[in-house]
């Protein structure tokens, strides 16, 4: 069983004549990244880089790609069809793919809906009876040995640059109850959110980009049978499994100019047999379509 790991592609859409009430209040201020903070130049080639994921997955003959959020930069509708659309090649079924919205795909009051309408076939859950919040915590049962946990950690910024995520009480009770089931007993479970419960060097990431509750999380899923997949930190690491947490795997963004790359996690009877960072070349401008 191979599963691919990639996270934070940040689709960007045309803004110029976006009217302004489209746009929101949120999301105006936080286009200034695309100049200041050279977003624009970091993901200008997003699109092709995820068609290159896609095309790395069938080269490897991976079983599942999992997105740990962030397939937009603000959370548009322009994007989120431009993302569905893009990963279209590989299948958009959840025996093939999982994805959970990030910080920038829940940007404004109406983007949660948006995300639904254009990945709502990949919210369905193989154990719907532990959906709590929406389809989280949803389940994917991968043959006899794997299975996907994805949570929604990505919550509305009462204001741009509030990024902070976290559960909720009706996802934890939804958490608690499915790892008890005997149906995952046997496998191994790879758990995926955006936040990051650890930063690359293993400390709290910033309170305004923070998970809160992860200390929760880790020492909850303490065990080697147990994995956390996230983005949310621009930086591809890992942090191997102690006594007090499980593996962490962060995909970092599979898309900027330079960081191009992905986790691939191969699971054999029911463990995390082995791991590999993968490392994309850049695009260069001439190479890169439209």
């Amino acid at each position: 069983m191979r599963i691919l790991h990639c996270s934070d592609f940040h689709v960007l859409g045309h803004y110029a004549n976006t009217p302004y009430r489209q746009l929101g209040w949120r999301r105006l201020p936080a286009l200034a990244e695309l100049y200041i903070n050279k977003r624009g130049e970091h993901f200008a080639y997003a699109k092709p880089n995820v068609l290159r994921l896609v095309a790395e997955a069938f080269r490897l003959q991976a079983n599942h790609i999992v997105v740990s959020g962030d397939l937009t930069g603000y959370a548009m509708e322009e994007e989120f069809a431009q993302a569905a659309k893009l990963l279209e090649g590989w299948g958009l079924s959840p025996a093939r793919l999982t994805v959970v919205p990030g910080n920038h795909d829940c940007y404004a009051r109406d983007s949660y809906a948006l995300f639904a309408k254009h990945f709502g076939a990949l919210l369905h859950s193989d154990m719907p009876e532990y959906a709590r919040e929406g389809p989280f915590p949803l389940v994917r049962l991968l043959g006899e040995e794997a299975a996907i946990v994805g949570l929604k950690s990505a919550r509305l910024p009462f204001m741009p640059g509030a990024s902070f995520g976290y559960l909720g009480k009706a996802q934890w009770e939804g958490l608690e109850a499915l790892l008890a089931d005997a149906r995952l007993k046997r496998r191994w479970l790879g758990v995926v959110l955006h936040h990051a419960p650890l930063n690359a060097k293993g400390k709290p990431d910033k309170p305004h980009h923070a998970f809160f509750g992860a200390k929760r999380l880790l020492r909850r899923l303490a065990s080697p049978q147990y994995a956390l997949l996230h983005g949310h930190i621009h930086r591809r690491y890992m942090h191997p499994a102690t006594p007090h947490r499980p593996t962490l795997f962060c995909a970092g963004s599979s898309t900027w100019r330079g960081r191009e790359g992905y986790w691939l996690l191969e699971i054999k009877d029911g463990k995390l047999h082995a791991f590999t960072e993968h490392k994309l070349p850049p695009l260069e401008e001439t190479q890169a379509p439209g």
